[in-house]
């Protein structure tokens, strides 16, 4: 008998295995609402004009010699992090004014969290996190596998409003022992689609300085939920300003579109600028250990494109296009639900942001549209919004 007779078959991931079915299936409507991606207007993956000019620039400096493909720092571009880092903080955030901030090129959003979760376990001891519920389904996975023990949820979706359960998380954050790492979603969050106020916000800090819990930010979608960048990177500025220490990590497959590259930054800010070097050395081991050191090419298109004014611009212009194409499909959506008559309010479509939205519909619902139409979505009712076109419109509704 083989030593791993004992291996069982593991549960499918929902939003693959949701892709993969959608692909066999030969019906001529069939929507995908599943995949996280953005698609155009005809439902086609879209390579940014700017990203294909820095690919080429990248090219040209491959033939020049100027670039190579030796390995990176362990720790990665250091360009590339200073810039991401700038781009979530601000440039005139007071703790890059003051040295205290520094980036780690990681994995995309993915290998940050996790670069993050076990520096928190295995340094500062930490073995207790919150993360929202519902919230993005790789939270709950990446922190247990970093180690930490003591998974909980605080209440974020009201499901009898289809809106934020504002009192509920605030609830939950005064229950939590002090020194819990608490999982917040920067902008546009998954799955809801729903962010706090900036009066909410400001309430969700009091409650954490009080009871000395440590803000981890998942920051996937700045410059993709409102087209601005500034607006999107509000609360973790605005926790930066309260003078947290924090963690974020922030993700470039979603506004860059490059979601097979990795592109990604771990942000870290502290009181004492003399920590550094003594965090950056015990991140390092946690990276040399997992994955070595980061690929190159993604961190150098956005190094490329952030440090370059005329790529910036072009890039700025991008963002708002992808932002603005979701926006008209959200209200597109809501119009002929609502035209239909159909049963319940619909404003929560318009209300949320960024590329999902919690539709509010059951499992039951879900699967009679998966089954029945060919209607592609997670049983938990969330859609993205980028799988919605002018063309299916219609059909969808």
């Amino acid at each position: 008998m083989s030593e791993f007779a004992v291996v069982e078959a593991a549960p499918p991931i929902e939003v693959f295995q949701l892709s993969r079915d959608c692909q066999a299936d030969t019906h001529p409507q069939k929507i995908n609402l599943g995949v996280g991606a953005y698609r155009t207007p005809e439902g086609k993956p879209w390579i940014l004009p700017v990203v294909k000019k820095a690919e080429a620039q990248l090219a040209k400096d491959i033939d020049a010699e100027t670039i190579n493909h030796e390995y990176l720092p362990v720790l990665g571009l250091d360009s590339f992090a200073r810039a991401a880092t700038s781009m979530v903080l601000g440039k005139d955030s007071p703790a890059l004014k003051e040295e205290r901030a520094f980036g780690v090129q990681s994995l995309s959003g993915t290998g940050a969290l996790r670069n993050g979760a076990e520096f928190l376990f295995r340094q500062l001891k930490r073995t207790v996190f919150y993360f929202s519920d519902p919230t993005w389904g790789n939270h709950g996975l990446i922190f247990k596998n970093a180690g930490f023990t003591d998974a909980r949820k605080y209440r974020y979706w009201n499901k009898d409003t289809c809106g934020f359960n504002f009192e509920g998380m605030i609830e939950d954050l005064q229950n939590a022992p002090e020194g819990a790492v608490i999982i917040l979603h920067a902008c546009a969050h998954n799955p809801t689609g729903i962010d706090p106020s900036q009066e909410q916000w400001g309430k969700i800090a009091d409650v954490m300085q009080e009871k000395r819990l440590f803000p981890f930010f998942d920051c996937a979608y700045q410059g993709f939920a409102s087209g601005d960048l500034d607006q999107d990177a509000w609360a973790v500025r605005f926790f930066v300003e309260r003078g947290f220490e924090m963690f974020c990590s922030q993700s470039f497959s979603k506004n860059f579109g490059l979601y097979n590259e990795r592109a990604g930054n771990l942000t870290v800010v502290v009181k004492d600028k003399s920590l550094i070097e003594n965090m950056k050395s015990q991140i390092t081991l946690i990276v040399r250990a997992m994955y070595s050191n980061p690929p190159a090419h993604g961190g150098r298109i956005v190094d490329l494109v952030l440090k370059d004014e005329q790529l910036f611009k072009e890039w700025c212009e991008c963002i708002k296009v992808m932002s603005s194409r979701i926006i008209e499909m959200r209200q597109g959506l809501r119009e002929r639900l609502e035209k239909l008559n159909t049963p319940g309010q619909w404003n929560h479509i318009t209300e949320q942001i960024g590329m999902f939205s919690f539709t509010g519909l059951t499992p039951e619902m879900c699967q009679f549209l998966l089954k029945e139409k060919h209607v592609y979505l997670l049983k938990n009712g969330r859609i993205s919004m980028c799988g919605v076109t002018p063309s299916n419109l219609d059909y969808l509704a």
